[in-house]
């Protein structure tokens, strides 16, 4: 029975039944002839060796038949692509920015999430860009998936119909850390969406400032947030001058985060982690951040704070 997550998990399902059963069946065919001929035409049985006179009409048979069943396959591959090229006038634009390692989306009046909220039952049109190397835009339960490449202008759509959360991936190898450039995809009613975006702050984010392209280079997006989702390290939402718990040597206690902490923690990452994620994970930027820019970082950070 096929899923309603969207609108192209029917065709898109048909198509991989219909060729998985097609290549399936004359797996098993084929096999069984070759086992058979073995066994049946063997040395032992035939020592000397017969020839065999061709037949025109197998070849043909064996030529036609193949090449209607890929025919059909294509068609009923197309068929079920062709939608996904054709998105309504009225769908819902929301900008995808993928980076190492980091997915990014922007709604209409500049609002910007690190979770791409969705109402159900309406559909959605993804504008795709990449800042840096190819990407893959995949959902799977959707069945949608699409490339983000550098400097081409590329796009996909559908109509979500389940309510719920969602996985959704990078399908193109895309540098070290791949295997976490990936986002949820939450599709809720559509009442509950519009209050959602209301409330959604207008991005603030100059492209410009050069803590934000120190943070942007050096993939630090790709395990923090700047809207207060809760990724592989914590957000840079609210950080600068609040008080958190760090585990340091074993032992919990406050920290305030200032300069020297932002520092500290982009120099030596593994001292002072912050209750709740796992050591290790995060790499010492000694030599790969200078210490006269880090200060341009922590400039950065103060304008993510909520006025």
């Amino acid at each position: 029975m096929f899923s309603n997550a969207s609108n192209f998990v029917h065709g898109v399902d048909k198509a991989f039944l219909i060729i998985f059963g097609i290549s399936l069946f004359f797996l098993i065919l084929l096999t069984t002839i070759m086992i058979v001929f073995v066994v049946k035409y063997n040395k032992k049985r035939h020592p000397k060796a017969v020839q065999i006179k061709d037949s025109s009409l197998l070849e043909f048979t064996w030529t036609a038949i193949p090449m209607i069943l890929v025919l059909f396959m294509f068609y009923v591959g197309w068929e079920g692509f062709l939608p996904m090229r054709q998105a309504p006038a009225d769908a819902l634009n929301v900008k995808v920015i993928g980076r190492m390692w980091k997915w990014t989306f922007e709604y209409p009046g500049k609002k910007q999430s690190d979770t791409l909220v969705l109402p159900i039952n309406k559909a959605a049109r993804m504008e795709l860009f990449s800042k840096d190397v190819i990407h893959g835009f995949f959902i799977p339960t959707f069945r949608v998936k699409e490339d983000v490449v550098p400097g081409k202008k590329n796009y996909t759509w559908f109509i979500p119909g389940e309510l719920g959360d969602f996985d959704l991936l990078c399908s193109a190898y895309c540098g070290l850390s791949h295997s976490y450039m990936s986002a949820v995809v939450r599709i809720v009613p559509e009442d509950v969406f519009t209050k959602w975006l209301a409330k959604l702050p207008v991005s603030k984010v100059d492209e410009n400032n050069e803590g934000y392209k120190l943070v942007e280079k050096n993939g630090c997006f790709s395990c923090h947030s700047i809207d207060g989702a809760k990724l592989v390290g914590p957000t840079f939402k609210d950080m600068y001058g609040s008080s958190i718990d760090v585990m340091t040597n074993g032992t919990r206690h406050k920290i305030t985060v200032d300069d020297e902490y932002i520092k500290n923690s982009i120099l030596d990452p593994n001292k002072d982690v912050v209750d709740g994620y796992a050591p290790g994970i995060m790499k010492s930027y000694t030599g790969l951040i200078k210490d006269k820019d880090i200060p341009k970082i922590s400039e950065y950070f103060k304008t993510l704070k909520a006025k």
